[in-house]
């Protein structure tokens, strides 16, 4: 028996000796198709090139796509676990040709493809074929030599397919495998088609014509082959099974259900563990591929499946979290095909194992809920709306977990009432909300959220991606359209753009659509919508249309570094300065990040070497950086620092980054650095580059600030620090390593020159220099008095000056007044024997109050002032004397 891992090989091994490139699988988030929640088909990834936007050095490819089908227009959630064939996750092998081969190539391949690499018996093989194209119908007879009676042809839309209402278009052919007149069902067609005998397992699409809105049709000049077979169901045909759930993979994830929980798993709780098998890998591939669990948008489709898995578990008697013990197993089955498994094991374990012990707390009092409302119900009627919303809103039970729980009782949901429930909560939010104090323009964004939903983001792992206009604004209003010239917020349902918050910058970059272009200069949110603000540079955009969406990816590279280092840049403060360090507000944009913290003092130099050599230290280390979803209080039991400003919801995004063995912080004893935050960041520390600390200053009581810079930046500033010092050493003649000696020797010379300098202008200010001549001494009150205004001295000579005339006076009263070109500096002295009848604080003071100036300070033996100017220096010494005379 071949294993499904076999079966996939074989597929693209075929394919690969018929010339085609084998494609790993795209994502399950898609990035070139904003209107589709996940890939649901194989030729998601492959659409640019069927539309001739795109082209590539291959023109046939082969893959295995991952595929999930649980919310939007394909959502087969209700019907998991109870159907043969129905899955939120499964792989679609598929075959591609883009202008190259067409109808007869692609019937040949899959006729030996199936019939000689598989096996099958050509007996049991049947194909449908659209009723017009007798081309299909001929290259069956043809290369399968198959009757008319085995090659049915369909009139409807179930054998032609469209991309969209216009775009590329064509006919399908079918091929079904009859499994025998002992199961129930009629051939496609016919009137029991939906019976389980005829399974359709390879649907082969011919691109051929251009659909036009008024309807018409015109040949593609580029014809193309997109096929699609799902792996499960030719596997289970395979390996001899009516049911997907048979094959060796479902079974092995059933069987480790069924180990975990010690309940027979192929017993009365079968279905249950067909649901957990299911649901592990919708989720873990997801996770995987980068959705996290939330209350919106991809995440809350997530959320749903994860819940419902759990509920089913819960049904088997699980006490304790299962999902998270079940992906070894999981690992095991598929991640040699799937190696971003493996690699995401860790996050994929931590998410589900969060989720589980969250929703394992509100399962039993939301099930005690709903037992209590349902008692009280008539046999077989609906749960009322309100009380399901309240399962919802108080719970977190999404509305299909209630409606699957009550499936087995024979019950529904007032599917109505709870909209209408949901409705008066959204608009409770937006009153309390309008009335916060926001601004009154922005309700706007809360309009678009109840409408499309907030934005989802992608820019943890992309800076390109599509996006679809959800709403327009031009000057505080909604509007369809905005032309070139326009100043626009805009939103979308999703994008790569970071918004402004916990002290990250808003992403700059370009909004492109089919009719106009966008100049990106800052990204907010508000309600949860990311409003991209820039102005229309070219043509016009309408809301719906599709766009691309491309971050100023250099811009982007230098804030990632930045707000990494600020982690660092934290846990090296802390280490150096000690646990009392918290984050007191941040910045981190392109060309600089500034970090705010509690200290109480500057730092030393030593202190600043220290911290710059730490943080540069964990940089060369070029460790990963991991990121991480628990509960804040998980996250803080840890050792993670919370930031500063951020408000946290239910789950926070845990970042670590460093590896120290066993010196970590907390109880995550080999991490260097753990922080909540929901930025961008690099993928290793060495993506920082280089760590420079510009120094740090006061920026309120208690608070320090530190600027620094990474990067080209801080290579930048260093060139600039060698230039200078090249050019010091160039004027002083000696090498840049002899600066400092040679500076140093220069201060010394400049200080003796200056003392000297001094001493000549105090001597020289004694023996009646200085634009003055030497004082003579009067008797003001019976004290002895010298005043004195000087040119060409400073208001730092005069303290010297006053204690010279003091020791000259013996007992006595000094006031010097220096004009010193514009302003006056003034100067009072008292001798000690006279300080209890006179300060020298009120003599200058009186001075200076006739000089235009203020106050006047000091000691009762020396005190000194300042004036506006020295004209009016015969008053100033005037007002001195009276203050003498008393």
């Amino acid at each position: 028996m071949k294993t499904l891992n076999e079966i996939r090989s074989t597929f693209l091994s075929y394919f690969e000796k018929q010339g085609h490139t084998v494609v790993p699988s795209g994502p399950l988030v898609p990035r070139n198709d904003p209107t589709l929640m996940f890939a649901n088909s194989g030729m998601v990834q492959f659409k640019n090139l069927f539309t001739g936007v795109e082209t590539r050095d291959y023109v046939r490819a082969t893959t295995a796509q991952k595929c999930v089908r649980a919310g939007g227009k394909h959502n087969d959630l209700d019907n998991v676990g109870y159907t043969a064939r129905h899955h939120t996750f499964f792989e679609m092998l598929g075959n591609f040709s883009f202008g190259d081969y067409f109808k007869a190539e692609a019937i040949a391949f899959a006729w030996e493809l199936l019939t000689k690499d598989f096996g099958i018996d050509a007996s049991r093989l049947l194909v449908t074929v659209y009723h017009t194209d007798d081309e299909a119908a001929d290259i069956w007879k043809k290369v399968a030599g198959l009757p008319d009676d085995r090659i049915i042809r369909i009139p409807t839309d179930d054998n032609f397919w469209r991309m969209g209402p216009t775009g590329p278009c064509g006919p399908c052919t079918e091929i079904f495998y009859d499994h025998g007149d002992h199961i129930p069902g009629g051939p496609p067609g016919s009137p029991d088609e939906d019976g389980d005998r005829f399974i359709e397992i390879w649907n082969i699409v011919f691109m051929q014509n251009e659909q036009f809105e008024d309807g018409s049709m015109k040949p593609l000049e580029m014809q193309s082959i997109d096929t699609g077979m799902g792996l499960e169901r030719i596997g289970a045909l395979l390996q001899g099974q009516h049911d997907n759930y048979e094959t060796d993979t479902m079974r092995a994830l059933i069987e480790a259900s069924g180990h975990a929980l010690h309940v027979d798993p192929f017993g009365a709780g079968n279905v249950h563990h067909r649901v957990i098998a299911d649901h592990l890998r919708s989720t873990s591939f997801l996770i995987a591929d980068g959705v996290m669990p939330s209350n919106d948008g991809r995440g809350y489709v997530l959320r749903r499946i994860m819940r419902r898995a759990m509920r089913h578990a819960h049904l088997l008697g699980a006490k304790d979290p299962l999902m998270y013990r079940l992906v070894p197993a999981l690992v095991q089955q598929m991640g040699s095909a799937y190696p971003e498994l493996g690699q995401a094991q860790t996050l994929i374990t931590e998410t589900l194992h969060l989720e589980e012990n969250r929703f394992k707390q509100t399962l039993d009092r939301g099930l005690k809920l709903l037992e209590d409302e349902v008692a009280d119900l008539p046999e077989g009627a609906d749960l009322p709306g309100d009380a399901a919303f309240k399962l919802y809103d108080t719970y977190g039970f999404p509305l299909d977990l209630t409606q699957d729980a009550l499936r087995e009782q024979g019950r529904g949901v007032d599917t109505d009432g709870f909209d209408a429930a949901m409705a008066e909560q959204k608009a409770k939010a937006r009153a309390a909300w309008a009335g916060s104090g926001e601004a009154a323009d922005a309700t706007v964004w809360f309009d678009v959220a109840d409408k499309h939903g907030t934005t989802d983001f992608l820019g943890y792992e992309l800076e390109t991606a599509e996006g679809q206009v959800v709403g327009i604004v031009v000057g505080g209003a909604l509007t369809d359209a905005a032309k070139a010239g326009d100043e626009v917020q805009v939103a979308l349902n999703q994008t790569p753009f970071y918004a402004e918050s916990g002290g990250q910058v808003g992403d700059t970059g370009m909004i492109s659509t089919e009719t106009g272009k966008i100049k990106v200069t800052d990204t907010r949110k508000t309600a949860g919508v990311f409003a991209h603000i820039g102005k229309v540079v070219e043509g016009e955009i309408q809301t719906g249309q599709a766009a691309v969406l491309e971050v100023d990816h250099a811009r982007r590279t230098s804030i990632r570094a930045n707000h990494s280092a600020t982690h660092l840049l934290h846990e090296a403060l802390r280490g150096t300065l000690g646990d009392h360090v918290a984050q007191r507000g941040s910045l981190n944009a392109a060309d600089r990040l500034r970090f705010d913290f509690s200290h109480a003092k500057a730092l030393a130099a030593d202190e600043l070497v220290k911290v710059e050599r730490e943080v540069n230290e964990y940089i060369r280390q070029n460790a990963p950086v991991e990121t991480r979803i628990m509960t804040p209080d998980d996250a803080r039991a840890l050792g993670a620092q919370a930031l500063f400003g951020e408000k946290y919801g239910d789950e926070v995004r845990v970042v670590s980054m460093g590896r120290e063995e066993g010196s970590g912080k907390g109880a995550d004893k080999n991490t260097y650095s753990l922080e909540l935050c929901g930025g961008t960041h690099v993928r290793q520390t060495g993506d920082i580059g280089a760590f420079v600390l510009l120094g740090d200053s006061a920026s309120s009581a208690g608070v320090r600030r530190v600027e620094a810079l990474t990067g080209a930046e801080a290579l930048a500033w260093l060139r600039e620090q060698q230039a200078a010092l090249a050019g010091v050493a160039e004027a002083l003649k000696t090498s840049s390593a002899d600066v400092p000696e040679r500076v140093r020797a220069l201060m010394d010379e400049r200080k003796a020159l200056s003392n000297e300098v001094a001493q000549l202008r105090r001597e020289l200010a004694m023996a009646g220099g200085g634009g003055a001549a030497a004082p003579e001494a009067k008797d003001i009150g019976g004290v002895k008095f010298i005043a004195q205004v000087l040119q060409g001295v400073t208001g730092k000579d005069l303290p010297a000056l006053v204690d010279e005339h003091k020791a000259n006076l013996g007992s006595g009263v000094v006031l010097l007044i220096a004009d010193t070109g514009g302003k006056a500096a003034v100067a009072g002295g008292v001798t000690n024997d006279l300080t209890d009848k006179v300060s020298a604080v009120d003599i200058v003071k009186a001075a200076v109050a006739e000089l235009g100036g203020k106050g006047g300070g000091g000691r009762p033996d020396m005190a000194q002032g300042g004036g506006a100017s020295a004209e009016n220096a015969d008053a100033a010494i005037a007002a001195a004397e009276n203050v003498l005379k008393g």
